[in-house]
């Protein structure tokens, strides 16, 4: 499976599009585990890890950094509650999908060495919390907060459009 970077895209267009690109390489982690689990580190392994972490370690970072400053602060800030209360799990999770990535990491360079110095066990637990809570995150924005933010996005512009010059 190749996760290659996708095109560049602005706004909401960007975030599909690092969604999209997150859950590829959710899925070449989840794949790297389950050929670790049975193959052991070997070259497709070697590769595999090395384009999970490079990923994670970059792309999917900024995403949530762009997100805490261009997505949440609208939603934070308006009359919605619920949607708010909403938001700071959101940005929990982004906090405990850290701290989850910073177990994984070095496992990810180590096998990305060929080091075989990872415990097999500890790798798949830190690889399925990971995968976990991170699908379930992105689900979470696409089904509850994306398309509030769209919508915000559409009346402001809604707005601008009818006012005279």
């Amino acid at each position: 499976m190749s996760a290659a970077p996708l095109a560049p895209a602005t706004g909401f267009e960007a975030q599909d599009a690092c969604h999209r690109q997150i859950l590829a390489h959710l899925s070449l982690l989840n794949e790297l585990a389950l050929h670790i689990d049975q193959f052991g580190i070997d070259e497709d392994a070697q590769r595999r890890a090395g384009m999970v972490e490079s990923f994670f370690s970059g792309t999917s970072r900024q995403h949530h950094a762009d997100e805490e400053k261009n997505v949440f602060p609208p939603l934070l800030g308006g009359s919605n509650a619920e949607l708010a209360e909403l938001v700071k799990v959101l940005q929990q999770d982004h906090c405990w999908i850290e701290e989850d990535w910073l177990e994984l990491a070095p496992q990810l360079r180590a096998i990305a060495s060929g080091n075989n110095w990872i415990d097999s066990a500890e790798f798949q637990h830190n690889a399925e919390i990971f995968l976990t809570l991170t699908r379930g995150h992105i689900e979470l924005e696409e089904k509850m907060i994306y398309p509030e933010v769209r919508a915000l996005k559409a009346r402001a512009a809604s707005r601008t459009t009818r006012e005279p010059l």
